[in-house]
């Protein structure tokens, strides 16, 4: 049995840009994003967001928006919600991505997410022998908190997915299986939004 438990470094390593190729995702749902918008403009905080997952429907001539991420190509190069000195600000109302973090979302095709450990994470860098070598269940208990939020996070990216589907099935949208880039591009550029949301 361990006796690792997980606890935030309040380092920011979560919240900020990795120099590099690598692109941070911190991804938030259409709900999420209204309410950050709103306490972003009642605290007078440049917040940003550009569209995350989206799938074009060919049939209405629409792009579908199940997610948007964070920018983070500001000035501080992270999260406008992060605090040098307590960390996170919006602590009580932060988005499912950052309530499991450094569990996360892996995407594994358009339709399939898994839950991984973010290697970033400070926590478990200090930790990545013990981490290599626990189970899922001692992974449980040492993000005993994280962990349900990862859940959650992910049954909220099923049902999307599975609104997708039924949408599809039931011919009200059609997404093309196979697209080229250009044309993708070309959607991206004339076609109106639409937000897919789920409880």
């Amino acid at each position: 049995m361990t006796n690792l438990e997980y606890k935030c470094q309040l380092c920011g390593t979560c919240c900020h840009e990795i120099p590099g190729e690598y692109v941070k995702r911190i991804p938030i749902y259409p709900d999420e994003a209204d309410r950050l918008i709103e306490i972003a403009k009642k605290r007078n905080v440049d917040f940003r967001i550009i569209e995350d997952l989206v799938f074009p429907d060919i049939k209405n001539e629409k792009i579908m928006v199940l997610t948007y991420r964070i920018r983070l190509d500001n000035e501080s190069k992270g999260c406008p919600f992060y605090s040098k000195t307590t960390g996170c600000t919006i602590q009580d109302v932060k988005p499912l991505a950052c309530q499991a973090y450094p569990l996360a979302l892996k995407r594994l095709d358009a339709f399939n997410f898994a839950i991984s450990i973010d290697p970033l994470c400070n926590f478990v860098i200090m930790n990545y022998d013990e981490l290599e070598k626990t189970d899922l269940e001692k992974l449980r208990e040492i993000f005993k908190e994280e962990y349900p939020k990862a859940e959650n996070f992910y049954r909220k990216n099923k049902k999307l997915m599975f609104k997708i589907r039924k949408l599809e099935v039931t011919n009200k949208i059609k997404i093309p299986h196979e697209i080229n880039l250009e044309n993708f591009n070309d959607y991206l550029k004339r076609w109106n939004r639409t937000e897919i949301r789920v409880n």
